[in-house]
């Protein structure tokens, strides 16, 4: 373990202790954010990394007791206990050494579209954004739809929405990608099993800190609104699109009844957009450079296969397989998301020793 480099942020970790009680940060709200989203990034690291050295010590004392025949037998009994903490703790810091994800504590724009399939397609688009939906809900997140293209049998061709809250990018940004589906549509009179998919793009949530976009590089246009919504729809030129001219970006939102909300979704999704296509180049050249990519979440390779026949839900990427499909198309998909952050940490850990 790099045990400088552990002392060093245990320092900074109590340089912050202070600054955190000292009047004039508190008194400077942006300051004093600042200063405790770092303090609250290292807590895990330095408590765990205190408890690391209290066992180092209690390991020193109980082989020192080994020499004494009365306290022998209890000793060992001890050193087994305390060593198998030491090595947990030792894989705990080096996790927690990572260098951690910006986004991970950013909201989301979640993005699901109907690809080959049609009918059927559409109608899982729906079952996976009810399926997003409702675990977002058990996290206490805030869902909240931006556009939406429906089809005529039900489901989306398309659904963008914002999954608001404390952490939503570190547990669903393992979701981009292509999910299959498998099962029996309703209007199939032979019972043959279709194979439909669907893709999902997870974008963290654009701040006006992270992009600049200046406003002569857009286009705007207003139009009236059209499908469901009664007399309102086509009165009032309420719907927005709007044109990021260098980039050729287009983003339309008609939800709402007001132009100014409407453009400001639009917006949202826009910035949000342009952030991702820069961060995926980022990240492709780094992949480049290193050979390997790591938690990539391509949106082109079919990630998951969900088989309605066989209750059955496979992951592609870790060869995780679930046969409780009801519960997981329910919204029950910690246990996915936990395994998948497991995975790519575990490549993440093995790519920092091979560089």
């Amino acid at each position: 373990m790099l045990l400088d480099k552990i002392e060093e942020l245990e320092r900074r970790y109590q340089e912050l202790e202070a600054l955190l009680s000292d009047p004039s940060v508190i008194s400077n709200q942006p300051e004093f954010r600042k200063f405790s989203r770092e303090h609250s990034d290292l807590t895990d690291l330095v408590t765990a990394y205190r408890r690391y050295r209290k066992v180092l010590g209690e390991i020193e004392e109980n082989r020192e007791m080994l020499a004494d025949p009365d306290m022998k037998e209890m000793a060992e009994e001890e050193l087994k206990v305390l060593e198998a903490e030491q090595d947990r703790l030792e894989a705990d810091i080096q996790l927690l050494l990572l260098p951690k994800d910006p986004n991970d504590n950013k909201s989301v724009i979640l993005e699901i579209r109907a690809g080959t399939g049609g009918d059927e397609s559409a109608l899982f688009a729906g079952d996976l954004f009810r399926m997003y939906s409702r675990f977002a809900d058990t996290n206490r997140w805030r869902v909240e739809t931006i556009s939406a293209s429906e089809s005529e049998r039900g489901g989306f061709k398309e659904i963008i929405a914002s999954v608001e809250g404390e952490g939503v990018f570190a547990k669903l940004k393992y979701e981009s990608g292509t999910h299959r589906v498998q099962r029996v549509p309703e209007t199939e009179a032979q019972g043959r099993i279709h194979t439909s998919a669907c893709t999902v793009a997870i974008m963290p949530e654009a701040e006006d800190v992270d992009i600049d976009i200046n406003p002569t590089d857009l286009k705007i246009d207003v139009y009236r609104s059209s499908g469901a919504g009664g007399q309102h729809v086509n009165t009032t030129d309420s719907a927005v699109r709007i044109t990021h001219l260098p980039t050729g970006t287009v983003v339309a939102c008609q939800e709402e009844r007001s132009q100014i909300k409407n453009r400001a979704k639009a917006m949202k999704v826009l910035k949000t957009r342009i952030l991702d296509t820069i961060q995926q180049a980022h990240n492709d050249k780094l992949a480049a450079d290193r050979k390997q990519q790591v938690g990539s979440g391509d949106r082109s390779e079919r990630i998951r296969t969900y088989n309605f026949p066989q209750g059955r839900m496979t992951d592609h990427r870790i060869g995780l397989t679930l046969y409780r499909l009801d519960s997981i198309m329910a919204g029950d998909i910690a246990e996915i998301a936990d395994a998948l952050r497991a995975h790519y940490q575990m490549e993440a850990l093995k790519a920092q020793s091979e560089s």
